[in-house]
């Protein structure tokens, strides 16, 4: 078989070919080597997801019990497989978690920087420009009235533009980058042997000279163009009754979303009608904000975590909806912590005890733990219906996670 570019048949995609000379005889003990090296990747990347997930709720919930809580719920998140495994959503949340938090720190640049680098590992980080345009409106408007309007406006036009070029550079030059090498003659590149046979064995297209149909689009765009033809992804396409069961699967991380904006919103109305802007009728603000998942501060967050979820549900494969939003939002995180501290009454006593190593030492029928989750998993039968639901619902998954998608079995 002669020596050509390689197109995408399934979803998976080889755009260009690694040089020659990085493929000797040596390829099968790398093979072998690289699973140990991404695992190991993955998991200091997860942990340092935590770490970041955890200083972020620190600045914005200003409640460290529930940071933490909310940190624990992360290391069970239902999308563990993914965030654990050789994928990119681990690199993603921690490089999300940590522009999030040097936005509340007031470090916009480098925020910015943050924001394009996950723009550049997974294509949704788009969404996360509301961030900035955000922040910099409630600059404009606090400065409003004691600055030039003019000079603030034209400030405001200047750094929106310039937080939408960040983050869309990225994307840009992945598309960019597809095009020269697809649709540009004499772009192609010997392709090694190895990866011939991998295009046989996967039934990928070998590209003949042809020009696939996207590079003739007025806005040559492969990634709509994959979407398109081989996911089938598009506006209510998976609206089919064949897809219940998938529908079931993304139901439970759908329903938390649903019910934390609820309750947001019940909480703060006028909060959500000025768009996080003011928190109440009058133009005084409180003296001290009200901590934890009802914090003005987590508006934003809810807002990014409202608009996957729809963007989710209506356009995409609706079983992904798990690992999208768990590797993007804390507020799947945020929202249980916050449901377990003011609905069980066994977390609030586990946390005003001492810590005691044998059972034998504590209260009749409990036991107590220096993890309050893990307080919570050794009183199961004592614990509310709320909590079990959480509980269950996090552990469920992250178990079968780890059973089905790693023997390759449907899961995702």
């Amino acid at each position: 078989m002669p020596s050509s570019q390689i197109t995408m048949q399934k979803p998976s995609l080889l755009l260009a070919s690694p040089p020659r000379a990085l493929w000797t005889n040596s390829w099968k003990v790398s093979w072998v080597a690289c699973p140990t090296g991404m695992l190991n990747t993955s998991c200091s990347l997860l942990s340092m997801a935590t770490f970041a997930l955890h200083d972020l709720g620190c600045l914005v919930l200003h409640c460290r019990r529930q940071a933490f809580y909310g940190a624990l719920l992360f290391c069970l998140s239902p999308a563990n497989v993914f965030l654990a495994a050789g994928y990119s959503e681990a690199l993603f949340a921690l490089l999300t978690f940590s522009a999030m938090g040097q936005l509340e720190r007031g470090r916009s640049w480098t925020s910015g920087l943050l924001f394009a680098l996950a723009t550049g590992v997974r294509s949704n980080g788009l969404v996360s420009v509301g961030f900035l345009v955000h922040s910099q409106c409630q600059g404009f408007f606090s400065s409003l009235m004691a600055l030039n309007p003019l000079k603030q406006l034209l400030k405001l036009m200047g750094s929106t533009f310039l937080s939408v070029f960040a983050l869309g550079l990225p994307f840009v030059l992945f598309q960019y980058y597809a095009y020269t090498q697809f649709c540009l003659p004499g772009s192609a590149h010997p392709i090694p042997k190895p990866l011939l046979q991998l295009a046989v064995d996967k039934g990928y297209r070998i590209a003949d000279g042809n020009k696939p149909p996207w590079c003739s689009w007025e806005l040559p765009l492969i990634y709509s163009y994959i979407q398109d033809n081989y996911w089938n992804v598009g506006f209510l396409r998976y609206y089919e009754f064949k897809q219940v069961p998938n529908f079931l699967l993304a139901a439970p991380v759908a329903i938390l979303v649903i019910w934390a904006t609820w309750t947001y919103v019940t909480t703060h109305p006028w909060l959500c009608l000025t768009l996080g802007m003011r928190r109440s009728k009058k133009s005084e603000t409180l003296e001290k904000p009200e901590p934890g998942f009802l914090s003005p501060q987590v508006f934003v967050y809810l807002v990014h975590a409202a608009v996957l979820l729809l963007f989710g549900g209506l356009c995409m494969h609706v079983q992904v909806l798990t690992r999208f939003l768990g590797s993007s939002t804390p507020i799947v995180y945020w929202f249980p912590a916050h449901l377990l501290q003011d609905q069980e009454p066994l977390l609030r006593s586990l946390e005003t005890m001492p810590w005691t190593p044998l059972a034998g030492d504590s209260p009749p029928g409990q036991k107590v733990s220096r993890n309050s989750i893990m307080g919570l998993l050794y009183n199961w039968k004592t614990c509310s219906l709320v909590t079990r639901c959480i509980l269950g619902y996090f552990l469920t998954y992250w178990l079968l996670g780890l059973l089905l998608h790693c023997n390759f079995l449907p899961w995702t």
